[in-house]
């Protein structure tokens, strides 16, 4: 019966070695393979989307080439609808998600989240030339433009201000340069942005939230080794002054915090 106690074993190590918590993502695997696979959006400028030449570029897309650097090897980009994008680690599409994805603990409670690499916070933005909203308890009665299902619109409501509702940052920001609201409470991180693009634009930032909302790169639970080489990688990224250049030129100023 030896034989067969040692073919059953033989077996059970098989399959321990196909099981998905081992399959392709592990730091040894990632290195043998030479590619460390990056599942993004490729449609959220700006940090993961396709310039005007089709070329994948951003912010998240430049942090990612960095952290496979780091690691030994190329980066490998596989680009998803954002309502799949983090089951594809399930399904072992890719070996990570850099996506600004926001570290939540529901999140947290069945994936694995790098340190948080960049932060934003909620800003109440306003016309340059307005001194009259300084704080969040300046919206009331206020009309300021939201998308109305958005946490910044619930935001905005509970500080008193009456919604006027849009499709997004843009048509917020527009609503607020042509005076057909107030005030818009939105991502700090878009303001940059669209700051950067257009930075005679006659709007600023007011207030912003104490609180931060971080985001990190997500992969599967089970895998030490590698998130220890991601983190050991973001905090080189940061130390040697490559953080500080991305950010730069994206965002016009250091987003870590």
């Amino acid at each position: 019966m030896k034989w067969l106690n040692t073919l059953l074993v033989a077996g059970a190590l098989q399959l321990l070695a196909l099981a998905p918590g081992h399959a392709g993502s592990n730091l040894e695997q990632v290195k043998s393979a030479g590619v460390f696979k990056i599942g993004t959006e490729g449609t959220y400028a700006p940090f993961t989307y396709h310039d005007t030449s089709g070329k994948l570029v951003g912010f998240d897309v430049e942090i990612g080439e960095e952290i496979a650097k780091r690691l030994g090897v190329k980066a490998e980009f596989l680009e998803g609808r954002w309502d799949g994008l983090i089951a594809g680690l399930d399904a072992n599409r890719y070996d990570a998600v850099i996506n600004q994805v926001g570290i939540t603990d529901a999140r947290k409670q069945k994936y694995d989240f790098s340190e948080p690499y960049i932060a934003s916070k909620a800003a109440l933005i306003v016309r340059g030339d307005n001194e009259e909203i300084k704080t969040f308890a300046d919206l009331k009665g206020k009309k300021s433009a939201q998308s109305l299902t958005s946490n910044f619109g619930k935001l905005a409501e509970a500080s008193g201000a009456a919604l006027v509702g849009t499709d997004g940052f843009d048509q917020s920001i527009q609503l607020v340069l042509n005076g057909r609201a107030d005030a818009t409470v939105n991502d700090s991180l878009s303001f940059l942005d669209f700051k950067k693009h257009k930075p005679d634009a006659n709007v600023k930032i007011a207030a912003t939230e104490d609180k931060a909302d971080y985001s990190g790169v997500i992969i599967r639970k089970g895998e030490p080794e590698l998130l220890e080489a991601i983190n050991a990688a973001l905090k080189e990224i940061q130390s040697d002054g490559t953080y500080q250049k991305i950010s730069d030129k994206y965002f016009g100023q250091d987003v870590s915090k």
